[in-house]
């Protein structure tokens, strides 16, 4: 790809393939780009200017086929090639995280689990083994798994990336509220802050915002 994508609109893509799924679960086999904005709340003009950085999909005066438009968008990004990942950290946030979000639906495969609580050291969770922690970086060198979750706290999160990257991570998911990309700037990060999202709800309520 020549061009760079700005990343609002590599964030909307997973936007995208959602509702254009949920579209196919309905039956619907061809949408517009005022169909689909609509739904989103996004212009036309708006639709048609992300498609239009991955060359287009669509066709003047047919529309968007929806079939063709998951495929492309999942081979964009890369939910058609299975990843890996490990998961360090299994108190009540990655103990959830393991047992109710799919990783599989999204491109991951989820091959291990680590923690320094004895009590769960050796066992599973949905399917997938514990480890303890001191075998982190054994297994990544090992393993080379894609990506590392990161769910254990926040003291820990810079020792337990810089292992990863060591080992040649590809990227991690940062769910330990401190940021990790401006240290970690070579391998690609996404922070997550659920006090931020919450944040900005009350923002919005505050302001009478819809």
């Amino acid at each position: 790809m020549e061009k760079k994508v700005s990343q609002a609109v590599i964030r909307r893509l997973p936007r995208y393939h959602t509702h254009l799924s949920e579209l196919k679960a309905m039956g619907v086999t061809k949408i517009s780009s005022k169909e689909l904005g609509e739904r989103m709340g996004l212009t036309a003009s708006q639709v048609r200017q992300d498609f239009n950085c991955f060359g287009g999909f669509g066709q003047q005066g047919y529309g968007y086929p929806v079939d063709g438009l998951i495929e492309s968008i999942s081979f964009i990004l890369g939910l058609d090639r299975e990843k890996t990942a490990v998961i360090v950290g299994i108190g009540n946030l990655g103990r959830a995280i393991m047992n109710n979000f799919s990783f599989a639906e999204n491109g991951f495969k989820l091959k291990a689990a680590f923690d320094t609580d004895k009590a769960v050291i050796g066992t599973t969770i949905s399917g997938v083994p514990v480890y303890d922690a001191s075998r982190l970086r054994e297994y990544c060198l090992e393993h080379r798994p894609d990506v590392g979750v990161l769910t254990l706290p926040q003291k820990y999160a810079h020792e337990t990336a810089s292992i990863l990257c060591d080992c040649g991570i590809k990227g991690i998911w940062n769910f330990t509220n401190t940021d990790l990309h401006l240290e970690f700037d070579t391998v690609p990060v996404e922070n997550v802050h659920f006090s931020e999202s919450l944040m900005v709800l009350s923002y919005k309520i505050g302001m009478g915002e819809v």
